[in-house]
């Protein structure tokens, strides 16, 4: 599968500083990577609808973990998925009666327009579910092979032309570690499971919360051949388990995504990792806070939706848009309201103003302080008041310019852009 064009980088004086971001296992601040490569995967999105702002806000945070280590001289191996089938596409393209595929195609495609007038950088592995399916099924096959795996019978009509060999599940009482990512109580993790896509009650498994590796074939769905598994589709959270694994190797750096993704996908794609490599896994899984809009979570299947496209489509500056969601700390939930844009769009125009001057306040600090912010649990809304402070005395009125450096507004520019992703 093919990403976005990648955004150009300028280069800035100096050099960043080591990145420490919050791990939500330990709940402390870790060193992001400690060696002089940096590995980090993303979940994607599964695309039966546009881009909105609470997946914006979650990508445009991790963009600013690969510009932050890229700043800081690492070496940077960027992965994420894209699940082009699974349950919500099939289930939005039956609804609409639209192909499962071209709606995948469609979406996917819109998410790429969407990134790219973002200036987020593309990752350097883009693997679709689909495409992975091979994969996949000698993963499964292993697991199965080595006991860590069970089959469990499926209803009758399912199951294609050998019904028999049934559904695939991972056995977690195999994974010593399993738990350890999300640390929660074991009646969190049942409800939470059957909240976000799980089937602790499904009938022949030896665990409400082993996780489904292979569904196989239902009357109406798309299916695979499985080879020894039968014909059928991947689990979800062994299709980023496999991503990850190869495009990164194990264990990795960071595991990345959206708050309610810490429990089931990452303890469950973490525990797959274990399961297939004997032990290696993310060293560290970094959340996004979830946005809300009129008053609850920013969901498809809510329809309380404020689409990236939508906002370009009327004529909004996407720096406007990256602004607005810069403001907020990656990490804090918050609620997009109808100020947020507006003051995206304000900030923007200050700061063009301030570096299209001849010279400007000298801008040492300025690059230093945005550097501190974004190492310190990439602290974007400290780095913008940075920028605003030397913008604000850039632009003050009867300030004395006797002593500006000329290449200050360059740099300011140079720094927002590489740092931030921010155009000028």
């Amino acid at each position: 599968m093919h990403s976005w064009p990648a955004p150009q980088i300028p280069e800035l004086p100096g050099r960043g500083l080591p990145v420490r971001v919050h791990d939500s296992t330990t709940r402390e601040l870790v060193v992001a990577a400690q060696g002089e490569d940096a590995t980090l995967y993303v979940c994607g999105i599964t695309p039966y609808d546009a881009t909105h702002i609470g997946h914006a806000a979650t990508y445009v945070a991790f963009d600013l973990l690969v510009r932050a280590w890229k700043d800081a001289g690492h070496t940077v191996r960027y992965a994420s998925n894209v699940t082009d089938v699974d349950d919500p596409l099939l289930e939005r393209a039956a609804a609409t009666g639209v192909d499962w595929r071209a709606l995948a195609v469609e979406q996917t495609a819109l998410f790429a327009e969407d990134m790219t007038a973002l200036g987020v950088v593309p990752p350097d592995v883009y693997e679709g579910a689909v495409e992975t399916i091979p994969a996949v099924v000698e993963a499964v096959t292993q697991l199965l092979d080595a006991g860590l795996a069970y089959r469990v019978p499926v209803e009758p009509g399912a199951g294609g032309t050998d019904p028999g060999l049934g559904d695939v599940y991972a056995d977690l009482s195999a994974d010593a570690g399993f738990g350890s990512v999300s640390r929660l109580a074991r009646d969190v993790m049942q409800h939470l499971f059957a909240e976000r896509g799980g089937d602790p009650d499904r009938e022949g498994k030896k665990d409400p919360l082993d996780p489904l590796l292979w569904r196989r074939e239902r009357p109406g769905e798309p299916a695979w051949d499985g080879g020894a598994l039968g014909t059928g589709r991947p689990g979800w959270h062994v299709e980023c388990a496999v991503i990850s694994r190869d495009g990164l190797g194990l264990p990795f750096d960071v595991q990345g995504g959206g708050a309610d993704l810490l429990f089931p996908h990452h303890e469950m794609s973490s525990s797959h990792d274990r399961m297939l490599s004997g032990g290696g896994a993310p060293r560290a899984h970094v959340h996004a806070g979830l946005v809300a809009y009129d008053g609850e979570k920013m969901s498809k299947s809510r329809g309380n939706l404020v689409l990236v496209s939508t906002l370009r489509a009327t004529g909004v500056d996407p720096m406007a848009i990256r602004l607005a969601l810069l403001a907020h700390h990656y990490r804090g939930e918050w609620e997009w309201t109808d100020d947020d844009l507006p003051a995206g769009a304000r900030r923007l125009e200050t700061w063009r103003d301030a570096v299209s001057g001849n010279g400007g306040p000298d801008a040492t600090a300025t690059l230093a302080a945005v550097r501190a912010a974004l190492a310190d649990d990439l602290d974007a809304p400290a780095a913008l008041a940075a920028v605003d402070a030397w913008a604000a005395e850039s632009l003050r009125p009867g300030r004395d310019t006797s002593g500006d450096d000329e290449g200050a507004p360059g740099v300011v520019a140079r720094a927002v852009n590489a740092l931030l992703g921010v155009r000028l």
